[in-house]
């Protein structure tokens, strides 16, 4: 039989293999009483069947015995994801302790690399070796951490399974790539029970052998794979992996800064806190989905990219997943209270969550990062790929002199004083000047030291304009993604209709959008002036004139009709409260008193 043929024909029967025992199994497990209960820091609601992996280990491993021809390390990944199987099947029926995990971790680590399989990240095979530990214990974990939602972990596997697969065929790896894509095919079948709404957990025993398969392939790409250029091997299986990797650095790093245990359950990984913003279980998944995806498809081009245009493609992504990561960690998802006693007995905390909160920190860190991006920009965008060319000896001389001046140059124009949230048209008018500023000055330095002998005009221009964009971008990051993603708390609350769409009526909708505790949704505008009849502000229409509120009221479902003006004649207001009132729809009115408090 072809090699193809028989590729095709071991997924579909790993698919199939999932697609039957995965209801054996789950019938099994409730008749045994082996079902995740609700708990206070889990997300789901119902009683739910666990011992799902046994149903995928079942399934690769059939397929693998019977499809799979013989390779040099498929043998080694699956009797140590068996063994981890084994792990957590134990964990699941007697609740081991943590550290006895771990210590199951290590052996089945310790076996993969004793065969050969490392990271080849050093010159040191030692090195080499711990390094390979530490990934394979550290990828299970977070696979196990990441199966916090329905179908989320499952998902997440598949697609770092097909982009493992799709590296190992770019390098020949054909045998490699058909045990990937029967281990996709036997998660897909698992997936049908385990998306939302979920019959079926994975469980332990699944979570550590679905992590430490794919960890365990990941090395094999980099060990034993025919591109061995440096960039591949070393961002490869982390591109891969990219989102598991994420989420639990995430989630540690946020909990050490709350004063929790990192190892502590809780409703505050990267999904929670989407679904915290108003996104529904499913959105939230399928978001997660995609940047894995978006990952996996950077990881398979860096391995024919030149290098310097892989550098920028992945600081750029690692970019804006810092945003969002940023921006989601000022979702509130722990209680206040409890927050604040936690914080109270570990000063050190404190400190670095009022860094954290105030961002100026990360602020720096993320200027200088996107100096040296822009620079490199400039250059690429005129002169092609050019590392190891004149070009680019030009720009390592001159790019310590660029992040001094730039640095400079900003924090003395007040690019540090605002708030990202609250960026305006003068916020982008600042970053303007001190872009401006910086490249003269820059372009002034270079002149002074090294008299602008092979460097060219264009390349600073065009710099100063990647710059702009870059650090205009960055800051309006946080309104982007508020825009893109639900308000915290999500638009719940009696439905509002805006009486007003002049500038009064826009500062209410930005008051009852930021303040949740009034539990007013905004639905639209309705304006006296016909010409408005049609217009979005702010992502909510204007439905008409004078003579549509009643109409609108009716159609909107509308619970209380806000006036936003103070200039409407009473005759007017008469007659949107008789309108209103033999509706029972409640009308207010918007005021802004300044209160005196002293008493001169």
């Amino acid at each position: 039989m072809p090699f193809s043929s028989l590729k095709l024909l071991a997924v579909v029967a790993a698919f199939a293999c999932a697609l039957v025992l995965t209801p054996l199994v789950r019938v099994l497990a409730r008749r045994f009483g082996l079902v995740a209960k609700p708990k206070i820091d889990r997300w789901h609601k119902q009683p739910t069947a666990m011992l799902g992996g046994i149903a995928i280990w079942l399934s690769v491993t059939l397929c693998y015995l019977i499809f799979e021809p013989r390779t040099t390390y498929g043998w080694v990944i699956m009797r140590g994801a068996t063994f981890l199987f084994l792990v957590g099947l134990v964990d699941d029926l007697i609740h081991t302790k943590p550290y006895q995990k771990l210590i199951g971790q290590v052996l089945g680590a310790s076996f993969v690399v004793y065969y050969g399989l490392s990271l080849p990240w050093t010159s040191s095979p030692v090195l080499n070796m711990a390094l390979a530990i530490f990934w394979l214990i550290g990828i299970t974990n977070a696979i196990n951490l990441l199966d916090n939602m329905d179908g989320l972990a499952s998902g997440i596997a598949i697609i770092a399974a097909g982009f493992l697969a799709l590296s190992f065929l770019t390098t020949g790896q054909l045998p490699e790539a058909l045990m990937l894509l029967v281990f996709a095919g036997a998660l897909l079948g698992f997936l049908v029970y385990n998306s939302n709404p979920a019959s079926i957990f994975m469980g332990d025993c699944g979570s550590l052998f679905v992590g430490f398969f794919l960890a365990s392939s990941a090395l094999v790409n980099v060990s034993g794979g025919r591109s061995r250029s440096f960039l591949p091997v070393l961002a490869v299986p982390i591109l891969v992996l990219f989102i598991p990797i994420f989420d639990t650095t995430f989630v540690t790093v946020l909990r050490k800064l709350s004063g929790r245990a990192a190892s502590q359950g809780g409703r505050d990984h990267t999904s929670h806190r989407l679904v915290a913003l108003g996104m529904s279980e499913r959105h939230a998944v399928f978001m997660l989905y995609g940047f894995a995806a978006l990952s996996g498809f950077l990881a398979v081009l860096v391995q024919s990219m030149k290098l310097d245009v892989s550098l920028a493609a992945i600081a750029g992504f690692t970019i804006l997943l810092t945003l969002l990561g940023v921006y989601l960690a000022g979702v509130k998802v722990y209680d206040q209270t409890e927050e604040e006693n936690a914080l109270k007995d570990k000063p050190l905390y404190a400190f670095l969550v009022d860094v954290s909160y105030k961002r100026r920190v990360f602020e720096v860190l993320l200027d200088l990062i996107l100096i040296i991006l822009s620079y490199w920009s400039a250059y690429a965008i005129k002169f092609g790929p050019f590392s190891g060319s004149p070009a680019w000896r030009l720009f390592l001389r001159t790019l310590p002199v660029l992040v001094f001046v730039k640095m400079c140059t900003f924090l003395v124009l007040g690019v540090y004083r605002g708030l990202w949230r609250y960026t305006s048209i003068d916020d982008l008018i600042v970053f303007a000047k001190a872009v401006l500023m910086s490249s003269i000055a820059s372009v002034i330095m270079v002149l002074f030291a090294f008299r602008f002998e092979g460097f060219s005009r264009t390349v600073f221009a065009i710099d100063s304009v990647l710059m702009f964009l870059f650090l205009a971008g960055s800051r309006m990051a946080f309104r982007l993604f508020r825009q893109l993603l639900p308000a915290a708390g999500g638009r719940t609350g009696r439905r509002v209709l805006i009486y007003g769409a002049g500038d009064g009526g826009e500062l209410l909708l930005r008051e009852l959008l930021n303040n949740r505790t009034l539990q007013l949704s905004p639905i639209g505008f309705l304006d006296d002036d016909p010409g408005k009849g049609g217009k979005v502000i702010h992502g909510l229409r204007v439905f008409g004139g004078n003579g549509d509120l009643a109409t609108v009221c009716e159609q909107q479902e509308v619970d209380e009709v806000v006036i936003s003006s103070l200039k409407m004649s009473e005759e007017r207001i008469e007659e949107v409260l008789r309108c209103c009132g033999e509706r029972q729809i409640a009308v207010k009115r918007m005021r802004i008193t300044i209160e005196e408090l002293s008493e001169t």
